[in-house]
């Protein structure tokens, strides 16, 4: 092979590389938009009236997940599944952002912590690596980091809005995650930075319980909720 024809394999390679990528940021541009909608719509819990209607603020982003699954749907028929990691990067952003968005449903439906493999089943995707199109754990991590910052701004509006309950059940919740995280050795840079910012979640949380708690809001908040 002569070094024009070599280059000229190359320059196919590359291409053909390029316009794999294209087609990825096409569907990856309609999973941002989606992403954005089913945003828009728990944000909206934080205004004063929000918390009346959660219910229904959840099954509207519920369904706009399944436009998101269609959009997973459609990413995985874009690049040879064996390279998955070789992609990563145009994806990771959105789906650390879905990740979280599943994470914030799951939390104002019940309080509870969403895994891993709930996150996977609302995105229409996998948890193992070896079935293709997968959840990494790192994007999974990441978007219950971005949770747990979504909750330290709820805490203090919901104060706002008279529910003094709400903080310490926050609190809790929080507490017990950033416990969890302790226990991993994470060696990602990205996710460790993202990791220090709890710490200032959990501040933040613990002062507007301690406000509540010196103003003897939480007391009256639990004595009303045992009447």
């Amino acid at each position: 092979m002569s070094v024009t024809e070599m280059f000229s394999y190359i320059q196919g390679f590359l291409s053909a590389d390029q316009d794999i990528r294209e087609d990825i940021r096409k569907v990856v541009q309609g999973l941002e938009q989606t992403a954005r909608e089913i945003l828009t719509v728990l944000q909206s819990v934080h205004q004063p009236t929000g918390f009346k209607d959660i219910p229904s603020k959840c099954l509207k982003a519920r369904e706009l997940f399944c436009t998101v699954r269609n959009h997973t749907g459609e990413l995985k028929t874009k690049f040879p599944v064996e390279q998955y990691y070789r992609y990563h990067e145009l994806w990771r952003f959105v789906l650390q952002r879905l990740a979280f968005l599943a994470a914030f449903v799951v939390y104002l439906e019940s309080e509870a912590l969403v895994t891993r493999e709930e996150v996977a089943k609302i995105l229409a995707i996998e948890v193992d690596r070896e079935k293709g199109f997968h959840l990494d754990v790192e994007d999974y991590l990441a978007g219950v980091l971005i949770l747990a910052s979504e909750l330290s701004r709820l805490a203090v509006n919901s104060v706002t809005a008279g529910d003094y309950g709400r903080p310490l059940r926050i609190s809790n919740f929080i507490n017990e995650l950033d416990s969890g995280f302790r226990l991993l050795n994470l060696k990602n840079d990205p996710l460790r930075k993202r990791y220090d910012g709890l710490k200032y979640d959990v501040k933040k949380i613990e002062e507007v319980v301690y406000d509540l708690s010196i103003r003897g809001l939480a007391k009256e908040q639990e004595a009303g909720e045992e009447k």
